[in-house]
This record gives C-alpha cells, structure tokens and sequence, in this order.
C-alpha cells in the first residue's frame, strides 16, 4: 500500500528545476556569449530562467512570445523574435532525458495557444517567425563566409600583420664626423 502511495504523489510532482549552462546570441552578433549556469523553472504559464549562483532572472518565455525552439545535441536553441531582430538563447542540459524535458516544457507552455480555435493563423504566425530566423542565421552565415574571404585574402597578399610599434628598432647609422669651421 505505502509504494502505490508513494509512486502517486511522484507521478504528481510539480515540474522541477533543470541545471543548464546558459549562452546568448545577440542581435548582429556571429558568435555566442557564455553567461553562465542556470536553472530553468515553470512558473504558471512561463518558462523562467535563472542564474544558478544569484537566483536574478536571465530571461522568461512565456504564450506572448514569439519563438522557435529546436534540439541541437544536449542543447536547446530558442530563437526569439524582439521587433525585427532575432536573439537566441542556448540552453545546455546536463543529458538527452533533461534536454527532452526542457524542449517538451518550453514547447507545451510558450506555445499553448496552438489548441485554440484559430489554427490556420497560428500556423501562419509559427511559419512567420521559422522564415525570420532562417533569415537571420542566413546573414549570419553570409557575414562570416564574407569575413573568411577577406581573412583568406589578406594571407594571400603576403604582407605581414604586424604594426609599426611591434617591429624591432634598428641601430642608427654610425655618425660621421662632422668638420667644425673656425
């Protein structure tokens, strides 16, 4: 009777934090920012991401925001959609059962309003926002493919990279005497 007891009150725990490693890619940005270790929580209908060391809230995504969430390996890639620009945010979970638990919670509460009766706008609104970031990560590979060419040409001019103040000094000249008029 006590493991029947204690099996139902496990399959009604509430949703417990996730251990992540949280980065940032912000808006122009090619590269991704370390922020730190984080813990992912539901809080009635949001996803709140914290700082593991201050508890200070890094990002929320709630039903209002628009986003895409997508699983890369042991990461959760969210693109979210501020005005015309795009900022993503990888959530790094610890194995693949946490990263499917995160992915899953993130989808079920940020995009709940999938069940409404609307559906044909909400599809159009989720394919708006998938073309956004397809553009973005679009440019951002141009910009580096366009950044990797001049680099590649640079080292083809054979000149060297170094600056005036980095080179040694060389030694002046011996003076020559000079002749004094008297």
């Amino acid at each position: 009777m006590r493991s029947i007891v204690a099996s139902a009150t496990q399959a009604r725990d509430p949703f417990r934090d996730i251990s992540v490693k949280v980065h940032i890619r912000r808006p122009d940005r090619d590269s991704w920012t370390y922020l730190g270790r984080g813990l992912v929580s539901q809080e009635q209908s949001r996803i709140v991401v914290r700082s593991a060391a201050s508890r200070k809230v890094m990002t929320t995504f709630g039903e209002d925001v628009p986003l895409q969430a997508e699983k890369r390996g042991n990461f959760v890639v969210v693109g979210c959609i501020e005005g015309s620009r795009v900022v993503s945010w990888s959530l790094n979970a610890q194995n693949n059962s946490e990263t499917l638990r995160l992915l899953g919670s993130i989808e079920l509460t940020c995009d709940s309003r999938r069940f409404t009766s609307n559906a044909p706008q909400q599809s159009a609104h989720r394919r708006l926002i998938a073309r956004m970031i397809k553009d973005d990560r679009r440019k951002r590979h141009r910009r580096r493919k366009e950044t990797d060419s001049l680099v590649a040409a640079f080292e083809r001019t054979g000149l060297e990279s170094t600056s005036v103040a980095d080179q040694p000094m060389a030694a002046p000249p011996p003076a020559e005497p000079v002749a004094v008029q008297q």
